[in-house]
């Protein structure tokens, strides 16, 4: 792994462009050896030579080709944001104090953020004043409820966390180039892709990398994104927003999914052919929470008749939980039809004869824009895109 010595890859960027250390040592007025020290030390922890040198410069490895490019990602975004804080900072600011910036922005409290990065409160403090000093600024306000970021330390939280990530990108190709493995793949994972085709997915990249880590998280969109658009999250894969939801993150579109209305077997309206709004009315229904698209698309098939939709609800996302409760009562259920298909196809759930194929939604893949993923990442990728029903075929 690279240390995140900001300084020294500032120093590796600047010969990559200058292809000289002479050069480079004047652009930030420092001494021609403590450049030469920087590389070397990077060197170490590389593996290996980061440049050809020669009499005509100095020219990247592909080993150096590969850490610059995530390198000058990481200052790409977090470069702009400094120099509306204050451009002094580009050459003194740590990697210690922009995890401590980030912790405290989050907790909004110095004990609890000391706490999260395992240090003394006082540690954690120093650095935020260190920070705020070099900056000649204030970076959070100071209220009776806590301490709350401005929100230009927002701002550079945010680029912080994603500079952090393209270090740990960095870590994952060049452990990958020196024919190890480091870093692991983190998914947000919305319910239908949960309930068959991550599974897939998962089993045949197991099969290719057998010890490759891997994370799943669920949870509501909104949370899935948020941690999407912090780094925390490599891409989510389920239910598309149209439009997307925010200007940052890319979509990419894989399948489209119809809804499927359900029952238990043996409910009153399972078998029954030309149902009406109205039979639909009569029952109690369980559907995914307001906001998400199959919820809309549920609504839309009572007010496209001109009526409001059903009053009696129970909210829920939970496949588990909406079949107990069909096989106990006789609510009916809303939810994705690719969901729903092993239940079916089982005899654990039966679809009603209601037309619903004119409501799809699209399923797919979301990521940050201008994310470039590692050669494990696009494996899950491609493996997710492979699982995924092919155009034209659609689940009963």
């Amino acid at each position: 792994m690279i240390s995140r010595n900001l300084r020294h890859l500032r120093l590796f960027a600047a010969v990559a462009d200058l292809r000289s250390l002479t050069q480079a040592a004047e652009q930030w007025h420092i001494s021609q050896p403590a450049v030469t020290q920087a590389v070397n030390k990077l060197e170490r922890e590389t593996g290996g030579a980061l440049f050809e040198r020669s009499r005509h410069g100095f020219f990247l490895t592909p080993r150096g080709e590969v850490l610059l490019r995530r390198v000058e990602s990481a200052f790409g975004l977090l470069d702009p944001v400094l120099g509306d804080v204050s451009p002094r900072l580009r050459m003194s600011l740590s990697h210690a104090q922009l995890q401590a910036l980030i912790a405290v922005s989050e907790s909004e409290n110095f004990t609890l953020a000391a706490r999260r990065l395992g240090l003394a409160q006082p540690t954690v403090h120093r650095a935020i004043t260190q920070i705020e000093q070099e900056a000649a600024r204030s970076l959070f306000e100071r209220t009776s409820f806590g301490i709350l970021p401005t929100r230009l330390c927002r701002a550079l939280a945010q680029a912080a966390r994603l500079a952090i990530y393209e270090f740990d990108q960095a870590d994952t190709e060049l452990a990958e180039f020196n024919g190890g493995e480091a870093g692991e793949i983190v998914i947000g994972a919305m319910p239908l892709a949960r309930s068959g085709i991550l599974p897939q997915a998962l089993a045949r990249f197991r099969a290719e990398r057998p010890t490759y880590p891997v994370r799943i998280y669920d949870g509501p969109y909104d949370e899935l994104l948020g941690a999407l658009r912090r780094g925390a999250i490599d891409f989510l894969v389920g239910a598309l927003r149209k439009p997307a939801p925010i200007g940052d993150v890319v979509q990419q579109r894989l399948f489209d999914d119809r809804l499927a209305l359900l029952a238990r077997p043996g409910h009153p309206l399972a078998g029954r052919s030309g149902l009406k709004v109205n039979d639909l009315l009569a029952f109690p229904w369980v559907v995914p929470r307001r906001g998400t698209p199959t919820r809309d698309r549920f609504e839309t098939l009572f007010t496209g008749a001109g009526r409001n939709p059903p009053d009696r609800l129970i909210e829920s996302g939970s496949l588990l939980l909406m079949r107990e409760l069909l096989n106990e009562s006789d609510h009916l259920g809303c939810l994705s039809r690719h969901q729903s298909q092993r239940e079916c196809d089982h005899g654990l759930l039966a679809p009603l004869s209601y037309p619903t194929d004119h409501l799809i939604r699209p399923i797919g893949l979301t990521f940050r824009e201008k994310w470039r993923p590692t050669n494990a990442q696009k494996l899950m990728l491609e493996l997710v895109a492979d699982v995924s029903p092919q155009e034209g075929h659609h689940t009963n």
